[in-house]
């Protein structure tokens, strides 16, 4: 029977040797994949024990990382699987515009900007969008919309001498506009 430690079996020979001579070959050191023979004494027995202490460590952690991925995939389909939308309450007021042909592009920032200045001033805006993300209408300009948190603040907005002001400036700029209120029942 060989050992761990002889390679080739007991009277294993190297190509260099002619056969008479014996190389002694030494004790491989223990590893958590060997079984471990104490050739060192208590040091080595320290040693391992740590070795094999950390090897269970990072295997937990490997574990628990891997439990993880599996449980956050999981959670992911299921939240994909059940979209969960809203309806809410609220109205809004979605503007598409073309601005006349002589309006500079400063004019045309500042009349965008009242709007935002117009949402802080009017009791009821909630939200204001006023970046033009996409535009599918070629002939117009760009897209605004205001979210009113009721039907009744919406009426306000429309009454609002605020809204006036910024609406007779907003008048003399724009070539057209299409206006929508949607709301939920």
């Amino acid at each position: 029977m060989s050992l761990p430690w002889e390679r080739n079996g007991p009277a294993a020979h190297t190509s260099n040797h002619s056969g008479r001579e014996r190389i002694p070959l030494r004790p491989r050191v223990a590893s958590p994949c060997m079984p471990y023979i104490n050739w060192q004494g208590p040091i080595a027995e320290e040693q391992m024990t740590s070795a094999m202490k950390r090897a269970a460590q990072i295997a937990l952690g490997a574990a628990i990382f891997v439990a993880g991925i599996a449980a956050g995939s999981l959670r992911a389909r299921s939240a994909a699987v059940q979209n969960r939308f809203g309806q809410p309450k609220t109205v809004l007021h979605v503007v598409v515009y073309k601005f006349r042909d002589n309006v500079s592009n400063y004019d045309r920032e500042k009349a965008i900007n009242g709007i935002k200045d117009m949402a802080g001033r009017i009791p009821g805006i909630k939200n204001v969008w006023l970046k033009t993300e996409r535009n599918q209408i070629k002939d117009f300009s760009g897209v605004y919309a205001i979210e009113f948190t009721s039907a009744e603040a919406a009426a306000d907005y429309a009454e609002s001498p605020v809204h006036e002001a910024w609406s007779k400036m907003w008048q003399e700029q724009r070539e057209n506009s299409l206006s929508f209120q949607i709301s939920n029942p």
